[in-house]
C-alpha cells in the first residue's frame, strides 16, 4: 500500500509517519520501480503500535525500547514491565503536578473581584508577584515537569 492508504488505515497524517521512519520507529519501506514506498501490513502494525503507545503519552524513547523488546519474543517480560512502571510513575508525577497547577490558578481566580480596572486585576497582580516563585520551581514549563522528562 502506498503512505496515504496507510495514513488513512492508521488516522495519521503522511507527515507523521514520515517522521517515525526518519527517527527509526518505523522501518524503511520499500520502493517500486516507480520509487513510491510500498507499506506491508507489519508497517500498519507497527504504526498502530507507535499510535497506541503514543495515546498513552509515552515518550519516542520509551516506544522504541518497547519494540527492540518485541525483538525478542522469548525473553523474560520484566523488561516491559519495569518499563510501564517507570511511566505510570510519570504520570503520576504529572497528575500530582496538574494538582498543584488547577490550585494555584484557583486561587488566583479568587483574587479577581468584580467591577475593577484592569490596573487593580487581582488576577494579573497575583501572576505579577507570584513570577519568581513559578520560574525558581518550575522554568520554562507551561506546566511544571511535562516537557522537561
Amino acid at each position: 500500500m502506498k503512505i496515504g492508504e496507510l495514513s488513512k488505515t492508521a488516522g495519521l497524517p503522511v507527515e507523521t509517519i514520515r517522521y517515525y521512519e526518519k527517527i527509526g520507529l518505523m522501518p524503511a519501506p520499500e520502493r517500486n520501480a516507480s520509487g513510491y514506498r510500498q507499506y506491508r501490513s507489519d508497517h500498519r502494525d507497527r504504526l498502530l503500535f507507535i499510535k497506541r503507545c503514543r495515546n498513552l503519552d509515552m515518550t519516542q524513547d520509551e516506544i522504541r525500547e518497547l519494540i527492540q523488546l518485541t525483538n525478542e519474543p522469548e525473553a523474560d517480560c520484566g523488561e516491559v514491565d519495569a518499563l510501564l512502571a517507570r511511566h505510570l510513575n510519570h504520570v503520576r508525577e504529572h497528575l500530582a503536578e496538574l494538582t498543584r497547577l488547577e490550585k494555584t490558578l484557583e486561587r488566583l481566580q479568587k483574587a479577581c473581584s468584580r467591577g475593577r480596572t484592569v490596573s487593580e486585576c487581582g488576577i494579573l497582580d497575583g501572576l505579577n508577584s507570584e513570577i519568581g516563585q513559578l520560574e525558581d520551581n518550575h522554568p520554562a514549563n507551561h506546566v511544571p515537569g511535562t516537557h522537561g522528562k
